[in-house]
C-alpha cells in the first residue's frame, strides 16, 4: 500500500490527543485486549483526537495465520474504526513493525553512541550459570553488565568475528522514577531492582520495548493505555525516552480482567476469545457494553448501565477507571445481551406494530433452529408460549427448548413436585384446588380468555376456599408445566389456552 511519508513537523495539530491499539498476531482477540482497544478509541474520540492500529508482529516464532485478519475484523465488527493503520494508511505508516525494522536498527545506534545501550555477546549457558548463583545466592535475577567491560576494539573485533549478540539498555541504576500513572496516581521505581533488558535480540529484530517506544513516539501517540500487567515495564520505556531526548506519551494502567475467584481471565477457566462469543450469539452491542463496564464506571450517582457506543464516548473518562481487577461475570454479559436483544426487539415493533404475531414471529427468528419442527404446527399456541419465555430467549436462544417444552408435551403429574410442604400443600389441597380452579377457568368465554380475567379468577378461587394465594397458585402452576421454574401460572393458562388448561386440571385431580 503506498503511503504519505510524515514531515518532520508533526502530522497533527498541537495538543491534539492521539492513542493507539497495538496487538500482537498471536491468536484471536482476547477480551481484555478489545477492553483496551475499546478504552483507547473511547478516550481518542472523547477528545476529539486520533485512533491509531500497529500491529507488533516482530516476535516471529510466535506469528498465527490470520490472526491480523482476524483481528481487524473483530475490531470492525466492534464498530471501533481507526483513523490510521492496515488497510487504512495515513502518515505514520507502515503499521506493521516487521516493516519498520531499519528505523529500530538506526534508533538504537543512537543509544550505543550516547552509552545508554551496550552490545552483550554472552552465551545462553552464561546467562544460566549467572542466574543460577544468583538463586543459590538468593538474589534477584538481573544481568550482571558482564559485556560492559569490554574495550571499544574489542567489541569491534567480536562484531566482526561474527561472535552473536543482543544489544541491551542501560538502565540508571542511580535514579529513582515517580510515575504520574493518570489510572494510579504516583508510581515509585528503583533503578537499582531493574533489570538490563535486551533491546534488540540476535536476529536482528527489536523486542517490544525498543519498538514500542520508537513507534509511539513516531507515531506522535500522546496518551498510552494498556493492562496493568504493563506497569512494571513503564520505567524501562520511560528511561529510554529520556535516553533518547524525547517526550515521554502520558500512561495509563487499566485494571486486569479476574474469573470469579479473582484469579486473572484464562481459557482454563472459561472463554476468553471475543471470537467465542461471537459465535455463541452475543451481539456487539452488548459485549462492547459489557467490557466498558468492566474496570470504569461514568461517574458517583449514575446508575445508568446500558450505553451505545456513541453513548460511551459521550460519557467515558480515565477518572472513571477503577485500580482494582473487574471480575468477568458471564450472567452479566448475558444480562446485557438480553437487554440490547430486547430494545432490537422493541424497536422493530415499534415500526411493524406490536403485535402479538408480529412479536412471536421477531422471536421465532432468534431461537427456531433450536426448537422442534413439530412445534411449529400449532402457530397459536407457540406464539403465546414464546412470549412467556421471551426474556430466556432473548438472554440465551439456544436454551430455549428446555423452556418451552411443558407447552408441546402433556407432563408428568409429579406428587413430589406438586405436594409441597413449604407451599402447605398435600394431595388432598391439591385435588380440590383443581378441581375449583377448572370450574372456575370454565367460566371464562375464549373471547375473554386473557391474562387479566384469569387472574381474576383464581384470586376468587382463593377466597372460596379460604386458602392462600401460593396454596392455589403453586399446584395448578405445578400441576400444568411439571416443572419446579417455569413462568407464572397466569401466563402459562393464557399460553396453554382454554382447552389445554381444562384438560390438564382434569389429570390433577387424580393425584
Amino acid at each position: 500500500m503506498s503511503h504519505v511519508t510524515c514531515p518532520k513537523v508533526s502530522c497533527y495539530n498541537a495538543g491534539m490527543i492521539v492513542t493507539r491499539f497495538p496487538p500482537s498476531p498471536t491468536g484471536f482477540v482476547h477480551v481484555g485486549s478489545l477492553r483496551t482497544a475499546l478504552y483507547s478509541y473511547l478516550f481518542a474520540r472523547k477528545n476529539k483526537g486520533k485512533f491509531l492500529i500497529r500491529i507488533e508482529d516482530t516476535d516471529q516464532k510466535r506469528y498465527v495465520e490470520g490472526a491480523v485478519e482476524n483481528l481487524l475484523s473483530t475490531l470492525k465488527w466492534a464498530g471501533l474504526e481507526y483513523d490510521e493503520g492496515p488497510e487504512v494508511g495515513g502518515p505514520h505508516a507502515p503499521y506493521y513493525q516487521s516493516q519498520r525494522t531499519e528505523l529500530y536498527k538506526k534508533n538504537v545506534q543512537d543509544l550505543l553512541k550516547n552509552g545508554t545501550a551496550y552490545y552483550c555477546f554472552c552465551t545462553s549457558e552464561r546467562l544460566d550459570e549467572m542466574r543460577q548463583g544468583q538463586e543459590r545466592r538468593k538474589e534477584a535475577p538481573m544481568y550482571d553488565r558482564h559485556c560492559t567491560k569490554f574495550s571499544e576494539k574489542e567489541i569491534e573485533e567480536k562484531i566482526k568475528s561474527e561472535v552473536p549478540y543482543v544489544i541491551r539498555q542501560k538502565i540508571p541504576q542511580e535514579k529513582i522514577l515517580i510515575l504520574n500513572d493518570l489510572i494510579r496516581g504516583k508510581v515509585r521505581f528503583d533503578g537499582r531492582v531493574i533489570d538490563d533488558q535486551v533491546l534488540m535480540k540476535s536476529d536482528g529484530f527489536p523486542t517490544y520495548h525498543l519498538a514500542n517506544v520508537i513507534d509511539d513516539h513516531d507515531m506522535e501517540i500522546t496518551h498510552v493505555i494498556r493492562g496493568e500487567e504493563w506497569l512494571s515495564s513503564t520505567p524501562k520505556h520511560i528511561w529510554l525516552y529520556e535516553a533518547f531526548g524525547w517526550t515521554p506519551p502520558q500512561f495509563a494502567h487499566i485494571p486486569l480482567l479476574l474469573n470469579a475467584d479473582r484469579s486473572k481471565l484464562s481459557k482454563r477457566q472459561g472463554d476468553v476469545a471475543v471470537e467465542d462469543y461471537i459465535k455463541k450469539g452475543y451481539s456487539k452491542e452488548a459485549i462492547i457494553n459489557f467490557i466498558a463496564l468492566l474496570g470504569w464506571h461514568p461517574g458517583k450517582g449514575i446508575e445508568k448501565e446500558i450505553y451505545s457506543l456513541p453513548e460511551l464516548v459521550e460519557a467515558f473518562s480515565l477518572e472513571g477507571v477503577h485500580k482494582a481487577g473487574a471480575i468477568f461475570d458471564i450472567q452479566k454479559l448475558d444480562w446485557f445481551n438480553w437487554q440490547w436483544t430486547r430494545r432490537k426487539i422493541e424497536e422493530k415493533l415499534e415500526k411493524i406494530g406490536n403485535t402479538l404475531e408480529n412479536r412471536a414471529k421477531l422471536l421465532l427468528e432468534l431461537c427456531e433452529e433450536y426448537l422442534e419442527k413439530d412445534w411449529l404446527k400449532d402457530k397459536n399456541l407457540l406464539a403465546r408460549a414464546l412470549k412467556t419465555v421471551e426474556e430466556k430467549i432473548t438472554q440465551n436462544p439456544k436454551e430455549v427448548r428446555v423452556y418451552l417444552q411443558f407447552y408441546f408435551q402433556e407432563p408428568e403429574i409429579k406428587k413430589e413436585l406438586i405436594c409441597s410442604e413449604k407451599m402447605k400443600v398435600d394431595t388432598e389441597i391439591a385435588k380440590k384446588v383443581s378441581a375449583a380452579a377448572g370450574k372456575k377457568l370454565e367460566t371464562i368465554s375464549p373471547e375473554n380468555f386473557t391474562e387479566e380475567e384469569i387472574k381474576k379468577s383464581l384470586i376468587e378461587v382463593v377466597t372460596e376456599l379460604g386458602l392462600k394465594n401460593g396454596q392455589i397458585f403453586w399446584p395448578v402452576r405445578a400441576g400444568l408445566t411439571g416443572e419446579q421454574f417455569s413462568p407464572g401460572v397466569f401466563e402459562v393458562i393464557w399460553a396453554l389456552g382454554k382447552e389445554k388448561t381444562l384438560e390438564r386440571l382434569k389429570k390433577l385431580e387424580q393425584i
